[in-house]
């Protein structure tokens, strides 16, 4: 059976995923940071009748907790066959460039940015060891420079400094790990799961939690033929599903 390991899972799109992943054959390692959290997920999980599931505490912006998760996993798997980086904040709005302390930026980079580096360089030797390693990092439209240089565009005016910023710098990581890992069965891409209604947003997004999980899954299963180094995004690019970075 394939595992896969979800960060930020116990609920919204995380948790989704987890499920749609069970529905195809995975065995799931449902991050937490919140330990109770994550096993009230797996109850929850129970229930539905999907069982290939089990909490995992990881709180991605310390790095005992994930040596102490990268052992725990090592101890039940010799391999890893997915790795998505879900866990993120928002850093909470507004986000001005001039008016928001320095010390949200770093929060928010904190977690979603070195949190995925801290994340992925722990559990990259689980990964290697798979006949075809997927990594997922979770992103956002915002991520995209191209497309908040853009007046045209439907998202212009939402300039979240410090959240738009991680975000673009977890894109330019995806490139640089997708590149580092060219010549391997890997696929690494980001992928943007569209404006979507939950807690992050006050549930203001007009996408559906089951649309979003079901395009970072797309990505966590992709074939040989698969693309990689890539920024999927349904969202803002639907006729070709790539966004511009």
């Amino acid at each position: 059976m394939k595992t896969a390991l979800i960060t930020g899972a116990n609920k919204s799109i995380g948790f989704e995923t987890a499920i749609q992943l069970i529905q195809q054959g995975y065995y799931v390692y449902l991050g937490s940071r919140d330990l109770k959290k994550g096993e009230q997920a797996v109850q929850q999980l129970h229930a539905l009748g999907l069982t290939a599931v089990e909490a995992l505490a990881i709180d991605v912006d310390d790095k005992e907790s994930i040596k102490e998760a990268r052992t725990t996993v090592g101890k039940k798997t010799k391999t890893l066959d997915v790795l998505i980086n879900n866990a993120g904040i928002s850093g909470g709005m507004p986000q001005t460039p001039l008016e928001t302390d320095p010390g949200i930026f770093k929060q928010v980079f904190e977690t979603n940015y070195f949190g995925v580096i801290s994340v992925t360089q722990a559990f990259i030797d689980l990964l290697k060891l798979a006949p075809a390693p997927r990594i997922v990092n979770v992103t956002s439209g915002l991520g995209s420079l191209t497309l908040h240089n853009d007046p045209t565009w439907k998202y212009y005016p939402y300039k979240a400094s410090a959240y738009m910023a991680s975000k673009a710098a977890l894109n330019a990581y995806t490139i640089s790990l997708a590149y580092d890992l060219r010549d391997t069965t890997f696929k690494v891409n980001s992928v943007d799961p569209g404006y979507t209604a939950t807690d992050f947003n006050h549930h203001t997004g007009p996408g559906s939690i089951e649309d979003a999980a079901a395009r970072v899954v797309k990505a966590a299963v992709l074939g040989p033929e698969g693309l990689t180094g890539q920024f999927f995004s349904d969202d803002n690019s639907p006729e070709t599903g790539i966004s511009p970075w």
